[in-house]
């Protein structure tokens, strides 16, 4: 399945933390994925589907975050929020997404057709936080040819996920940016290691 969500889910290297008001309580988690219009967050607070809670959070440095949000799905411990947002929140979140995204700190991946083809498009950063994400795009999608031509920032793990790309699935690196160009150079240098 290809991505055609809405809002692109923005994940994170190392999940920010939030702040949870419901029912007068004061709870905190860990933001596992973001949107324009929500967020999966990780808590040992007990919220019911279907309600309002409030969160606060802000992204690596970003001004704080304080938006209401209805409670629209759970797993275990972790919940998905729909935000009930005006347009300041709006371009406060907007703002806050990119300049994580800027400095490798969030991640975005998405699969498209493009002219026959399946291209996984990462952005911002290349790291471990994206290897469910990855596999699934690999093992059930199908993806020929990656575009990283908006990395910000790799890391090993990051590379490793590449090597798993190219070497077992056979997907092609196209477009660069010009940081994953340089590590990835580097990561083909080492001896023993292949590239694919």
């Amino acid at each position: 399945m290809l991505d055609q969500r809405r809002h692109q889910r923005i994940r994170f290297s190392s999940p920010p933390k939030v702040r949870i008001g419901y029912g007068g309580a004061i709870g905190y988690g860990g933001i596992e994925n973001l949107s324009l219009s929500g967020l999966m967050v990780r808590t040992p607070l007990v919220l019911e589907v279907g309600r309002t809670a409030g969160c606060e959070f802000s992204l690596f440095g970003s001004p704080v975050i304080d938006v209401p949000l209805t409670v629209v799905s759970r797993i275990g411990d972790v919940f998905g929020g729909r935000f009930q947002t005006g347009p300041i929140n709006q371009i406060v979140i907007e703002d806050a997404i990119e300049a994580a995204l800027a400095a490798g700190n969030a991640s975005i991946l998405s699969v498209n057709e493009l002219g026959g083809r399946k291209v996984m498009r990462i952005t911002g950063g290349l790291n471990g936080s994206l290897r469910n994400d990855l596999m699934h795009a690999l093992t059930r999608v199908g993806v020929d040819e990656m575009d990283l031509k908006a990395v910000t920032a790799v890391d090993q793990a990051g590379l490793a996920l590449c090597l798993v790309a190219t070497g077992r699935h056979g997907v092609v690196i196209g477009a660069q940016s010009e940081c994953f160009a340089k590590a990835w150079n580097l990561a083909q240098a080492v001896p023993g290691v292949s590239a694919g």
